[in-house]
């Protein structure tokens, strides 16, 4: 058991379960989010707390139906609207000795909470992870899914790609030893992405154990236009920066990858076109080389479109070459930004 292990929970072999989710403008995916969490097969006493944000579609009528229909459903609000402010509200609202994360964009199998907890009380760790499988419905979808799901997409973290059961830096959403997630504090408030990251280093920090396993996978809803998928990209690059910036001994090395090839394929690009302008008005300069970088990067995209994207059909393998480079550069700007003055003081 980890220094953090709460004995309490394993006093029982079916603990009770809590389910915390933040909700915002989430009126299309927020009902098959819930109905998986009533669905579970888990024998023990469960609960569900929805911290309702400030949502601007249908998403309050959902969720009112969604507690009309069981009362095992809670909702409380949440003016702020933050991802972990939900979450610590949601937390502090619910009671029992084991906390479920759920996403509204995430579809749980129905056997989640059984493997979760057992795997929780077999091993004495504080947070217990596993797979976040995107799944799309539409080309566009299936091509950001498909992208998340590789190592050229995403970087390729045992919990988009799979990997060998054992403890981890981090995982998807996770399941907490209440007891433990107390002890360090919740989760803060101030980071409004990577806060699961974070949280993680704070545990394995106090001595406390982050575990992987496979046999944990859930459906994660994509989103559903290019516009949503760069605002979502290059915010989660703005925080991963951010975390960079306050933990530089707790950050790896390929987190540098997106902004070093956003920034290497822009200078490329200004090279060349001075190459060109110079060549116009009579002065040439041996600095084409310069279009090199970005045909490199290029010639990356189509090889992976050719390996990654087979099987997609027509219109899903013509959206991939395009929604890497939305993955890469909207994060990689947005890691960029977050050392510039203008986004030190993050709030989005």
């Amino acid at each position: 058991m980890s220094a953090l292990g709460s004995a309490p929970i394993a006093s029982s072999p079916q603990p009770g379960v809590s389910y915390v989710m933040p909700v915002l403008n989430e009126e299309t995916h927020l009902r098959a989010a819930v109905e998986s969490l009533l669905s579970q097969d888990y024998a023990g006493p469960m609960e569900v707390t929805l911290a309702m944000g400030p949502s601007t579609d249908g998403t309050d009528a959902v969720a009112q139906q969604l507690h009309s229909a069981d009362a095992r459903v809670r909702l409380i609000d949440n003016p702020a609207g933050a991802t972990p402010v939900g979450m610590n509200r949601a937390i502090a609202a619910s009671g029992y000795p084991i906390v479920i994360r759920v996403d509204a964009h995430s579809v749980l199998p129905v056997n989640y909470a059984s493997v979760a907890v057992e795997t929780l009380l077999r091993t004495g760790a504080d947070n217990v992870g596993g797979i976040m499988d995107a799944q799309g419905t539409t080309p566009f979808e299936k091509a950001v899914a498909r992208a998340y799901g590789t190592k050229v997409g995403l970087g390729g973290g045992a919990f988009h790609i799979g990997g060998a059961e054992g403890p981890v830096d981090t995982v998807y959403l996770g399941v907490f030893n209440r007891e433990s997630l107390v002890k360090v504090g919740m989760f803060n408030e101030d980071i409004r992405r990577g806060q699961d990251w974070e949280l993680n280093r704070r545990f394995r920090d106090a001595g406390g154990l982050v575990w992987f396993t496979p046999a944990l996978k859930v459906v994660y809803r994509p989103r559903t236009t290019v516009r949503q998928l760069l605002t979502q990209m290059y915010s989660t690059g703005l925080w991963r920066g951010e975390l960079t910036r306050r933990f530089p001994s707790a950050s790896s090395l390929r987190y540098f990858v997106p902004p070093l090839m956003v920034a290497a394929t822009v200078v490329g690009i200004v090279f060349g076109l001075v190459a060109v302008v110079q060549t116009l008005v009579g002065h040439p300069e041996p600095i084409y080389a310069g279009w090199l970088i970005p045909a490199a990067y290029g010639a990356f995209v189509v090889i992976s479109t050719l390996v990654y994207a087979r099987g997609m059909g027509v219109r899903g393998g013509l959206w991939f070459p395009l929604v890497l480079p939305c993955i890469h550069f909207a994060w990689g700007i947005g890691f960029i930004m977050s050392y510039t003055r203008l986004t030190h003081n993050i709030a989005t």
